[in-house]
């Protein structure tokens, strides 16, 4: 029988971790890549029978790639800390590791956000993959690349986006810095295209076309943070441009 690997990178998931990992428990091996968290993430990840090793955070794809070697499991699943693999997903996962017709698969991301599902905020992310000669690339939304064909799993995976509004704004502003200096490296220039109509079409796209608006509030606030985070990613580009930064 294929083994089923478990990686979580994290920092500071106290509050997360354990949920975490008890929705994968019955997984051949769990481990937590740390970034040396000032938390207990790391005690509460150990007392559960994780594995965890720890790496000062650079980037997402580096962090991942150095749990990499430390699977032994035949697949692997990756999966954040703040992220709850329910009971369905978890047989679909078992009867398609044993029987895989893909070296990978796409999951489906039910967000958890302000107190309520976003049923119109649906993500596919490939997460399971065959042990295979497999990496990822890019400094953020990092993309794992797959030796073969991709298939896509039927059950959801659970997201508990929210932790508080300024958290959010938070971790908006981290990624726009990561993509801000891939950007920056690529020798990419700002215009006031982008500063102006890219975040305005983003939340048109998030609230009109992908129907946000019928998640009520937290729809409403997502676009929002969504726009937010593009304008928040030009805006540091241009200050790297300008040596500012």
């Amino acid at each position: 029988m294929n083994k089923l690997s478990v990686i979580i990178p994290a920092y500071n998931e106290e509050a997360y971790i354990e949920d975490a990992v008890k929705s994968v428990k019955e997984a051949y091996e769990i481990i937590v890549i740390d970034s040396y968290s000032t938390d207990s993430t790391k005690e509460k990840a150990q007392a559960l029978g994780c594995k965890v090793i720890e790496r000062k955070f650079d980037n997402f794809s580096a962090q991942k790639n150095f749990a990499l070697p430390h699977a032994t499991g035949d697949w692997v699943l990756f999966m954040d800390a703040d992220e709850r693999v329910t009971q369905k997903l978890w047989f679909e996962i078992q009867d398609t590791i044993a029987n895989p017709k893909h070296q990978g698969y796409k999951i489906k991301f039910l967000h958890f956000y302000m107190n309520r599902f976003l049923y119109h905020k649906i993500d596919r992310v490939t997460r399971l993959v065959k042990n295979n000669d497999i990496k990822f690339t890019g400094d953020v939304h990092e993309k794992l690349n797959v030796n073969g064909s991709i298939g896509e799993l039927k059950n959801f995976m659970v997201h508990y986006t929210y932790k508080g509004f300024f958290h959010w704004l938070q971790k908006k502003d981290s990624y726009a810095w990561f993509q801000a200096g891939m950007s920056f490296k690529k020798g990419k220039k700002v215009t006031y295209f982008h500063l102006i109509f890219k975040p305005m079409y983003r939340f048109f796209h998030t609230y009109i076309i992908k129907r946000g608006f019928l998640d009520g509030v937290p729809g409403l606030a997502l676009a929002s943070i969504n726009a937010y985070g593009v304008l928040s990613r030009y805006a540091k580009l241009l200050l790297l441009q300008r040596g500012l930064k």
